[in-house]
């Protein structure tokens, strides 16, 4: 499970980290604790529709994931149509990771080596979710 963080009023998310989910106890107390640690005043779990907007399976398990989350750790959760986010990730890291090896190679390094990507697909996949879930938020604030 990709992890992403943003402050609200900044709305520049950042990929946090990827949760290996275990069971449903121990998913919910480890995403306390990052809760906690990070004052998380809102969640924004990715509805995972087919890309015919249809509900499949995938995203029955993410409703029942939002609400038990909503009811065991108490914090507003709002699910977000994830369609596309995986490909729009891969192709986050792969520019990154040019980007990086381009770098190298300009300030003259002999051997191209690969970025050491922190950041996994899923972490930025979660970023990429948050980030248009804030700029919808942000759109629907300047129609009020």
């Amino acid at each position: 499970m990709g992890l992403a963080i943003a402050d609200a009023s900044v709305k520049m998310p950042q990929p946090l980290s990827t949760m290996e989910r275990i069971n449903r106890n121990e998913d919910m107390r480890r995403l306390r604790e990052l809760i906690q640690e990070h004052g998380v005043k809102q969640i924004v779990v990715g509805l995972p529709l087919k890309l015919d907007g249809t509900r499949g399976e995938m995203a029955e398990e993410a409703e029942r994931f939002a609400r038990r989350v909503q009811k065991q750790i108490g914090v507003a959760v709002e699910l977000v149509d994830e369609r596309l986010t995986s490909w729009e990730a891969e192709r986050l890291l792969e520019e990154i990771q040019g980007r990086f090896i381009h770098a190298e190679q300009s300030v003259g390094a002999r051997k191209q080596k690969k970025a050491p990507v922190r950041a996994t697909a899923d972490s930025v996949a979660a970023a990429v979710i948050l980030k248009e879930y804030l700029e919808r938020q942000g759109q629907s604030t300047e129609r009020r």
